[in-house]
C-alpha cells in the first residue's frame, strides 16, 4: 500500500496571532509560513510523489504552491475530509480566551467526548473518523494509478494530522493530545495490509524549536495559552502549535 507524507500547513496569520482559525475564510500564510513553504519543497525536492492531495483552505493551498511551481506535473487534488476540524462557535477566537471555557478540559483530558458548540460545531470522534476514512480511500486510489509503492502528499492541518497519527499507532482518540505536529512539519505513514507503520513524526529538520522560553527577568507571568503557559501547563494547543514551544 502508499506510503502517505503528512504535511502541516505552514505557520499562518492566525498561528501568529493565538487564534483558532477552523474555517475561517482568509486566513494566509505569514512570511515565516511562506519561507516554511519554499523549504519544504526544497525537502521533498528528490522524493517520486505520485500526487499531492490538499485541505481546500487557504493556508494548506498556499503550502503546496511551492512544491507544485517547481514540479508542474504533479496533480493537486483537494478533499474537504483533511480539511480543519469545525470548531463551531470557537471559529476565531483567542486561545486564551478558550482555556478559560469548560470544554477545554475536556478537549485535552477527553476528546473523544468533545462537541464543539454551535450549528457547525463537529465532533473531535467525527473528525477523526473522517480523516481516517480520506487516508485510506486516497491510498486505494493511489495504489490503483500508480503502484503499491506510491508515495504521495497530503496537506492538512494540526488536530487532523494529530488523529492520524494516533490511528496509525493505534492510541486511543483521548490520548492524541500527547502528539504534536510544528507547522510546515512531516508525519509519515507507511500502510500495509496489517498495519500501519509511523516512519516520521512532526519532522521539521529544526531543533531551534525545542530551546526554553525566553523571559524577562524576574517576571514569570505568561499569558493564558501563549506557548509557554501551554508547556508549563501541559495542555496541548488546540488547532496545533506555533513551532516555538
Amino acid at each position: 500500500m502508499p506510503t502517505v507524507i503528512l504535511v502541516r500547513h505552514g505557520r499562518s496569520t492566525a498561528n501568529a496571532e493565538g487564534i483558532l482559525a477552523g474555517w475561517s475564510p482568509g486566513v494566509a500564510l505569514d512570511d515565516t509560513g511562506r519561507a516554511q513553504a519554499t523549504a519544504l519543497a526544497a525537502r521533498l525536492a528528490a522524493l517520486p510523489l505520485a500526487a499531492v492531495v490538499s485541505s481546500p483552505l487557504q493556508r494548506c493551498r498556499e503550502t503546496v504552491q511551492p512544491l507544485l511551481d517547481t514540479r508542474p506535473e504533479l496533480p493537486l487534488h483537494t478533499d474537504d475530509r483533511v480539511g480543519e476540524c469545525h470548531y463551531g462557535d470557537w471559529t476565531g477566537r483567542k486561545l486564551g480566551e478558550l482555556a478559560e471555557e469548560p470544554l477545554w478540559a475536556t478537549v485535552q483530558r477527553h476528546p473523544s467526548a468533545a462537541v464543539f458548540p454551535g450549528e457547525e460545531g463537529e465532533s473531535m470522534r467525527g473528525m477523526q473518523a473522517r480523516a481516517v476514512d480520506a487516508i485510506r480511500d486516497w491510498n486505494v486510489r493511489i495504489a490503483a494509478e500508480h503502484g503499491e509503492d506510491a508515495l504521495y502528499l497530503v496537506c492538512s492541518h494540526g488536530d487532523i494530522i494529530k488523529a492520524l497519527a494516533a490511528d496509525a499507532l493505534g492510541l486511543h482518540l483521548d490520548l492524541f493530545q500527547r502528539i504534536g505536529t510544528e507547522p510546515c512539519s512531516v508525519t509519515v505513514i507507511r500502510y500495509t495490509p496489517y498495519r500501519p507503520f509511523l516512519l516520521r513524526l512532526g519532522d521539521t529538520g529544526d531543533l531551534t524549536s525545542l530551546m526554553p522560553p525566553e523571559r524577562p527577568e524576574g517576571d514569570a507571568a505568561q499569558s493564558p495559552q501563549s506557548p509557554e503557559a501551554a508547556a508549563a501547563s501541559g495542555d496541548a494547543v488546540v488547532g496545533g502549535s506555533t513551532g516555538t514551544l
